[in-house]
């Protein structure tokens, strides 16, 4: 057993941190404050190639796997982009791994390339407001009409939608009463985000503002049926494909982000002086930062070993969601430390940890509730009955 990352691997690794040594905490920080995708970040991450780590490359990628996908995805934030940089390229590093895995091979040559080489920009609209995380009551429709399907629904959290240029959409294609199992009926789309049938409304939110949220209202959106990804009727078996490495990567973000808000205390912690000594030297300081490093190195494993779950073809589920579980508690708790290792100053924009902690909300609560994981683990490791 070998808990080393390879020579590739810490290539890896350095090479991104030094794209992101680019954009430094005033980038970050007029961000913060004035929001507009990082699209200076966006375009320099793609012309190095690392938006297509993890794409075939017979489809203009590197053919890697989640493991490095997931390495890519700290770097990112433990520069101290955070979530606003990680957000700007998730979906474009995993988020058509359901067109990897069940395209065709027309499918892929039209779809991938664009992604990899950063010409387009992609949403993933699956969230609606009345179904929350109970993906299979999703209540947008997609009807076959010929060769197109004709879509209206209504969908949000929808991020990226102000700047992009394609659709991952999921909607129902079968009406739930029609169907064996709720998880049946649903499809999966690839396809063009057209502005004249989707309107896009931005949520004004606590942190991340680079990034866009959004409500979407959807109208008599046409989809050519050659933009529907695999069998009709299978897409919530297909975006599983997506699920599982999204919530590795979430994880390996939230760890990043807690590694920067951690080496932002402790250097606080050794420079200021209050009582003729350091505050480092109190131990008041130093064991709740001696336990958010343990908490970050336990969760860092334990997403290394869902990615590598992944990567190996080997069911990933409950390593996935422990990983972002654990993950996003130990982020959280870095994050909200380095602020109160700042005392009053934590509070203060200029010293950036007031902004990590807002950040760092999103990998707690998204993709999926803390609780909702612990119910996930309680159900399919332990056995014991459904709650809800």
């Amino acid at each position: 057993m070998n808990f080393a990352m390879t020579p590739e691997q810490e290539s890896i690794r350095e090479s991104v941190a030094r794209i992101c040594q680019r954009f430094d905490d005033h980038y970050w920080m007029v961000k913060d404050k004035e929001g507009g995708f990082p699209h200076e970040l966006y375009d320099a991450l793609a012309a190095d190639g690392w938006l297509g780590v993890c794409t075939p490359e017979a489809y203009g990628g590197s053919g890697l796997g989640v493991t490095e996908a997931t390495i890519v995805a700290r770097a990112i934030s433990e520069s101290g982009a955070g979530m606003s940089g990680a957000s700007a390229v998730h979906i474009n590093i995993f988020g058509l791994n359901p067109v990897v895995v069940f395209g065709t091979h027309e499918q892929k040559l039209r779809m991938l390339p664009p992604m990899v080489q950063g010409r387009q920009k992609a949403c993933f609209a699956v969230t609606e407001p009345n179904t929350g995380l109970n993906t299979t009551q999703l209540k947008t429709r997609a009807v076959r009409k010929g060769d197109r399907y004709v879509v209206d629904g209504h969908k949000v959290w929808i991020s990226t939608a102000q700047v992009a240029d394609k659709i991952l959409l999921l909607a129902r294609t079968t009406p739930l009463e029609d169907v064996g199992r709720p998880t049946e009926g649903l499809s999966l789309f690839y396809t063009d985000f057209d502005r004249t049938r989707i309107t896009t409304r931005e949520i004004e939110k606590m942190g991340r503002k680079p990034i866009d949220s959004n409500e979407l209202f959807i109208e008599g959106f046409e989809i050519p049926v050659e933009d529907r990804i695999g069998e009709e009727g299978r897409g919530f078996e297909y975006i599983l494909h997506g699920m599982n490495p999204e919530r590795v990567m979430i994880a390996a973000e939230a760890i990043g982000l807690g590694h920067a808000a951690l080496r932002r205390a402790t250097a606080y912690a050794k420079e200021r002086v209050v009582f003729n000594r350091p505050i480092g030297q109190n131990q008041a300081i130093q064991h709740p930062l001696a336990q958010n490093w343990m908490e970050l190195e336990a969760a860092w494993l334990m997403t290394l070993s869902a990615a590598w779950q992944y990567d190996n073809n080997l069911p990933c589920g409950a390593a996935a969601n422990a990983a972002k579980y654990l993950a996003g508690e130990a982020g959280f708790n870095a994050c909200q430390q380095a602020v109160m290792t700042h005392g009053g100053y934590g509070y203060a924009k200029e010293f950036h940890v007031e902004r990590y902690l807002r950040e760092v909300m999103i990998p707690r609560i998204a993709p999926i509730s803390p609780q909702l994981v612990l119910c996930y683990i309680a159900e399919r490791v332990l056995g014991l009955p459904k709650s809800y």
